[in-house]
């Protein structure tokens, strides 16, 4: 793997889902998966659920990659994208920035920096599906940019979601997996616990969110704007049913840092 002697990460978390943030525009290839395998690890690393890399873009102002904390690559990170424009606004670089992801282009914009730094980002439309699962006949589906699994229970805790959530991995219906989360529906707002691919359980998840937001507004559940209260914090998603959807949430500069080449390529 080639790496600099030095580089230079910063970590982050949008709602304690974390990242190690790092600026590739100038630097040449190297082994991404290895390195975030690497960093994410909580003992012997960094410690995240993930990495955004940051590279050049010919169809925007920036690309975003989001690199799991097992070396495999996510099509977009609704939390991730968060910190992304907040290390780009604190560069000195825009309040508006466009980002060229796997799920297209994903314009985000700062709405405020006192007395926490928020960010508006426009999640694309999500695309519901009614399908039928033999163990989950209750469960809906949602294209956000990635796949998702909404199910609904009174209590967030009345489903071993690890264990769901490790079962749908190896159902034919999806070959490259899928997120799977659970929500309770309290008077206006969700509570939502979530299983990503690639990481696990999760503190939080911006594109899963917005999947549940969603699901929720399609049955008159609830009306836009949703809170979206998640273990790691509180989420906000706007959707008028039609359109792109909305989602507001902090993004969290937490330390900046130096790491080896040496280090990194340890896997």
């Amino acid at each position: 793997m080639m790496l600099a002697a030095k580089m230079h990460v910063t970590k982050m978390h949008g709602a304690q889902n974390d990242f190690v943030v790092f600026d590739r525009r100038s630097d040449g290839a190297f082994d991404a998966a290895s390195f975030a395998r690497w960093a994410c690890d909580r003992r012997a690393g960094i410690g995240a659920d993930g990495c955004i890399l940051l590279e050049s873009s010919r169809t925007a102002d920036v690309r975003m990659r989001t690199v799991n904390a097992d070396g495999t690559e996510a099509e977009m990170c609704g939390n991730g994208v968060r910190c992304a424009a907040r290390w780009l606004d604190e560069a000195g670089e825009g309040e508006r920035i466009a980002f060229e992801t796997h799920a297209g282009i994903v314009r985000t914009e700062i709405v405020a920096r006192e007395p926490e730094y928020l960010v508006r980002v426009a999640m694309g439309r999500p695309n519901l599906r009614e399908r039928t699962l033999p163990m989950l006949r209750d469960a809906a589906f949602v294209e956000i940019g990635n796949p998702h699994v909404v199910i609904f229970r009174p209590s967030v805790d009345q489903l071993d979601l690890e264990a769901v959530a490790e079962a749908l991995q190896h159902e034919p219906l999806f070959a490259f997996g899928t997120n799977v989360h659970v929500a309770a529906i309290d008077e206006r707002s969700l509570h939502v616990r979530h299983w990503e691919r690639g990481v696990g359980l999760t503190m939080a998840c911006g594109t899963g969110a917005v999947a549940c937001a969603a699901v929720a507004i399609e049955r008159n559940a609830v009306t836009s704007p949703v809170e979206v209260f998640v273990p790691g914090g509180r989420l906000v998603v706007e959707w008028n049913g039609i359109d792109d959807a909305y989602l507001v949430g902090p993004a969290v500069r937490v330390f900046d840092t130096e790491v080896s080449g040496r280090a990194g390529a340890l896997s």
